[in-house]
């Protein structure tokens, strides 16, 4: 795998941009603040300052941000018809995706920078564009294998440089490398070994650029190494180590250290090898992981056992990982390009939807208010309307039952009368004179007679007194308020046999119901009156009790029943429920309902009493 980083040291020197010159992150700051402030201002200005900033990016390797920025500025460019500036901004996006190795992707993006270019006239900075667009497109070439195509665009990029006007010694030299490092791949190793000797014969050159010397020793002492020319060998290599460490070149030495450990192990000199493959891991940790994943594979083949196999399973590893990194960086460019219009769409919509819909808002505010008003009166209105017939109605239902009741209750006198003088006239009439009857036998004289005779007669009285009981209290008015206590147990009489429900009433006789207003009975007989259907409709209940106490001149009225129970929060929400909460609201008093599964529910009501 070659290195990419190499690579785009090399696009970078092609450029003419030293090291000592690289801008920092605050430079990027700085532009980014420029360009926020920009807003409003020219469009192109704005774009210059989008492509400055995607090229600081793609100068750190960051192609993530460098390509959002080189498309914002290209569609700018592209919109105002700036052929040069979007052709240069393709660039800058063709050697992003150069570093993430889609290759068929930045070939794309070049041509079509070269197309735009090759409209336009021969200036130097049209032609130095060009000739850094054929030198991408070489090298991507190059890493496609196809090395003809390779040699082609790096021989064109190498004319256009020699006829810039202007200091590119150096990045000339960096093309004429390039071609015999691409001659080294395609195993033409006389043509490569041409090429580097050229250029290590130019002193002007080797002694102004050190980099350059460093890449064109090394990779002439390498095609040595490939073409079985070992008599230079390892001194070529060690010499340009030595110049590295002059100059203080850490990444450039990556290489040559390899070669050296690649030599020493076929000589079988593992120690040696071993040194130089280690050191070669060492620094390449630092930097880059295609010379990690060469240097552990280079390793693996020196030791041997366990430690071979540990650095193998490293290099597979690494491996997979970067393959799976090159996968997810394909078509990049497409995704951001897809992605930023799809949001600049949707921010055009967006923009639309909220004018249109602060619009509609007010207007619709202004409606809702003055609906609102007219709503509210006329509900109001109903309300009061509602509540008067509710307390009209709820009177006319308690006098109703209520004159039902006295109906009744006339009935029971008049037939307690009836049974009354019947059993006065009647029974005791006929007992009377079966006593004087046997008072009559008394005259036997016989002592067993007159003893039985007393017995009977003895006992005849008794029946007697306890006849005359019954019937004066037969004979005699219920106690007063004992009318609505008869209505609620006719209600639960009435309910429980339709429900099917056995029931147990429990009533205080405390509870005067004549001092009771009749507000307070209605929603009593409500209450039960709900609750009982309630139990009937959800509890599936077979006992219910239901009981009466007065405690400090408040009624607590408690129904229990023996259902399955249910989650009181959720039920809450029932209208039941809230009918209930309301009479009781209206009542001054609170309710209590407790509840557990398959065992029962309580339902418990405290209402002061409320005078008539």
């Amino acid at each position: 795998m070659k290195n990419l980083i190499r690579y785009s040291l090399l696009l970078c020197c092609f450029l003419g941009m030293q090291a000592q010159n690289e801008l920092t992150s605050k430079k990027i700051d700085s532009l980014k603040l420029t360009l926020l402030e920009s807003k409003g201002r020219d469009s192109i200005f704005t774009a210059k300052q989008n492509y400055k900033i995607g090229e600081l990016y793609r100068r750190y390797i960051l192609s993530d941000s460098a390509y959002l920025y080189f498309y914002k500025a290209e569609k700018i460019f592209r919109k105002y018809n700036y052929k040069f500036e979007t052709a240069a901004t393709l660039f800058g996006i063709a050697v992003c995706q150069t570093y993430d190795k889609d290759y068929t992707g930045s070939e794309s993006t070049s041509i079509e920078a070269l197309t735009l270019l090759e409209g336009l006239s021969e200036t130097n900075d049209v032609k130095k564009y060009k000739a850094y667009i054929n030198n991408n497109l070489g090298i991507v070439f190059n890493e496609l294998g196809l090395y003809e195509e390779s040699i082609k665009y790096h021989k064109r990029a190498l004319e256009l440089k020699q006829d810039l006007e202007g200091n590119f010694e150096r990045s000339i030299g960096l093309s004429k490398n390039n071609i015999a490092f691409t001659y080294k791949n395609a195993k033409q190793y006389e043509l490569a070994l041409k090429g580097y000797r050229k250029i290590l014969s130019n002193t002007k050159l080797i002694n102004n650029y050190s980099d350059v010397h460093i890449l064109a020793l090394g990779n002439y002492a390498n095609t040595l190494y490939l073409s079985k020319n070992l008599k230079e060998l390892p001194g070529l290599y060690l010499k340009a180590l030595k110049i590295c460490d002059s100059v203080d070149d850490s990444y450039n030495s990556i290489i040559i250290l390899q070669h050296l450990a690649e030599y020493y192990n076929d000589f079988n000199q593992k120690d040696s090898a071993k040194y130089y493959a280690y050191k070669a891991k060492g620094i390449s940790e630092a930097y880059n992981n295609d010379d990690l994943l060469k240097s552990l594979l280079l390793i693996s083949e020196i030791e041997t056992g366990a430690l071979s196999n540990k650095f193998l399973k490293d290099y597979i590893t690494l491996s997979d990982s970067l393959e799976r990194s090159e996968r997810l960086n394909r078509d990049k460019f497409a995704r951001i390009r897809y992605e930023t219009n799809k949001i600049e769409q949707q921010n055009i919509q967006i923009a639309k939807e909220r004018m249109w819909l602060f619009i509609i808002s007010i207007i619709i505010v202004l409606a809702s208010f003055l609906l609102y008003l007219v709503i509210a009166q006329r509900n109001k209105n109903v309300e009061l309307q509602f509540k008067q017939k509710q307390q009209e109605a709820n009177e006319e239902i308690y006098n109703l039952m209520l004159s039902q009741n006295e109906g009744v209750e006339e009935a029971r006198d008049l037939e307690k009368k009836r049974i009354s003088q019947e059993l006065h006239d009647g029974v005791l009439g006929r007992l009377f004179g079966t006593r004087l009857s046997l008072d009559s036998l008394n005259m036997s004289s016989s002592e067993e007679a007159i003893k039985t005779r007393e017995q009977y007669i003895d006992e005849l009285k008794i029946i007697e007194d306890d006849i005359r009981k019954v019937s004066h209290e037969l004979n005699t008015d219920f106690v007063s308020g004992s009318g609505f206590s008869d209505i609620i147990k006719t209600l639960i009489e009435t309910q429980t046999l339709n429900y099917n429900l056995d029931y147990k009433l429990t009533h205080d006789d405390d509870i005067t119901w004549d001092l009771v207003g009749n507000k307070m009975k209605i929603h009593i007989y409500r209450i039960i009156q709900e609750t009982l259907h309630n139990i009937y409709k959800h509890a599936k209940a077979s006992e219910v009790e239901i009981s009466f106490k007065l405690k400090n001149n408040v009624i607590c009225l408690t129904i229990k029943d023996n259902g399955s129970g249910f989650d009181i929060n959720r039920a809450k929400s029932g209208i039941g429920l809230k009918n209930m909460n309301s009479r009781i609201k209206e009542l001054n008093g609170t309710i209590n309902i407790t509840s557990k599964k398959n065992i029962g529910t309580q339902v418990t009501i405290e209402a002061p009493i409320l005078q008539t």
